[in-house]
């Protein structure tokens, strides 16, 4: 039993969630502004030179280099890494309020690119390592407020509520959330993405997966509708010839040798449609298929006709309308119905004679009727799967498909196949 795997998150997330997610990343907006603006006045760190130790910048860079280098092969050990040498840059250049989002840039492409193909449980382990990173170096504060410095807006704080961005403290009328809120948002975006991304690409594989075993079990089908439909008549003609065979050998030996002359054929013709099935199987492709041996069709009815009243069962064949060229699913499937009808008439009806009627009178279908006056073979011994898979082959070209017991007595299978379109 297939299960269809559930949607991904950009899939199946209710437009509400994004709108907020909107309205979070607009509130932040106007604070990465204010920072990158060169025409508003500089923030102004305490406590600091303002000089960049250029040796730990080429140092964290060459550290932060490496990371991404060994992000596929050490996922967790790389981030730490990102994490260090992200912290060593922005406070070896003493960077201000773009700390928490743009230097923690290659910190959130690297999440959603472990997240995105990494497994679950390594997934979850990165953005908790990421966020734990966060929150210490927030907190790393002497005033246990923010960051390593503290800044002010032109020196002083303005009338307006103050609030926390980032390392720094900004006074402002803006709502109490500050970059490095912000900060931690984007990393759990990220986190969030790549996880769609992951579960968008499982989906897809839990899909073509699905459709290659649909595929396969299809095929299995139809190789066993067509193994059973070329063996199963020259495999009944041989047991009946056999039969009459071991019944006249002693009172009349010439008609023994004409029912093994019987079985020859019939057995050379189950041999040659095995070895014709087996190399169109085997062909690479469909153009090499193309010249395989011509599929069976109405055209050989009256060879099968010929073969099977050779064996004792008499076929009287009528055909109504024009015989026409049809599409080359449906004449086989009509062939194999009759075929198949015939098979069980041989082994199952009892009798020595069947009728097959072909109506080929409308332009938009062909339709079959195979009758006999025996006990019937609907329930015949061994349960087999012949009037099955002709029931799957009518339905398969959208026609319909009919057998049963006659009112009167003998057994009837009846089908109707489209012509127009053909299976679609």
């Amino acid at each position: 039993m297939s299960v269809t795997p559930p949607l991904p998150l950009l899939k199946r997330v209710p437009p509400g969630a994004w709108t907020a997610l909107a309205w979070c990343v607009s509130v932040a907006y106007p604070v990465l502004v204010i920072g990158q603006n060169p025409d508003r006045p500089a923030f102004r760190t305490s406590g600091a030179t303002g000089q960049t130790d250029w040796p730990l910048v080429a140092v964290a860079s060459a550290v932060a280099f490496a990371a991404a280098a060994l992000l596929r092969r050490w996922p967790l050990p790389s981030i730490a890494l990102l994490m260090v040498a992200t912290i060593g840059v922005t406070d070896a250049a003493h960077m201000n309020v773009q700390l928490p989002l743009t230097a923690l840039l290659a910190v959130d492409v690297a999440l959603f690119l472990v997240t995105a193909a990494q497994p679950p449980r390594t997934a979850r382990a990165a953005l908790a390592l990421v966020l734990v990173v966060l929150i210490m170096h927030v907190g790393m504060t002497p005033d246990n407020t923010v960051g390593l410095t503290t800044a002010t807006y032109d020196g002083a704080p303005a009338p307006g509520t103050r609030f926390v961005v980032g390392q720094f403290q900004v006074t402002t009328s803006l709502p109490h959330i500050g970059v490095s809120d912000a900060g931690v948002l984007v990393a759990v975006i990220a986190w969030l993405v790549g996880r769609s991304v992951r579960r968008s690409r499982e989906h897809t594989e839990m899909l073509s997966a699905q459709a290659a075993a649909q595929a396969v079990t299809a095929e299995r089908l139809r190789i066993a509708r067509e193994m059973h439909d070329t063996v199963a008549h020259s495999m009944g003609i041989v047991a009946l010839q056999a039969g009459a065979a071991r019944r006249v050998i002693d009172r009349r030996p010439d008609r023994a040798r004409e029912a093994l002359a019987e079985i020859e054929t019939a057995g050379r013709e189950a041999l040659s449609g095995l070895r014709r099935m087996l190399g169109a199987l085997r062909q690479a492709d469909r153009d090499a298929g193309a010249a395989t041996a011509r599929p069976h069709g109405l055209a050989d009815l009256d060879r099968l006709a010929a073969a099977t009243t050779a064996a004792g069962v008499l076929v009287d064949v009528r055909w109504e309308g024009e015989r026409r060229p049809l599409p080359p699913e449906v004449d086989l499937a009509a062939f194999r119905v009759i075929q198949e009808s015939i098979t069980n008439v041989v082994r199952h009806a009892g009798v020595t004679s069947c009728e097959v009627s072909v109506d080929c009178r409308k332009d938009d279908e062909v339709a079959v009727v195979i009758t006999d006056r025996g006990r019937g073979h609907g329930t015949a011994p061994g349960g087999g799967h012949g009037l099955a898979g002709l029931r799957e082959r009518a339905s398969l070209l959208h026609g319909d498909f009919d057998a049963g017991p006659r009112p009167g007595g003998g057994f009837r299978v009846a089908a109707r196949l489209p012509v127009a379109g053909g299976a679609r």
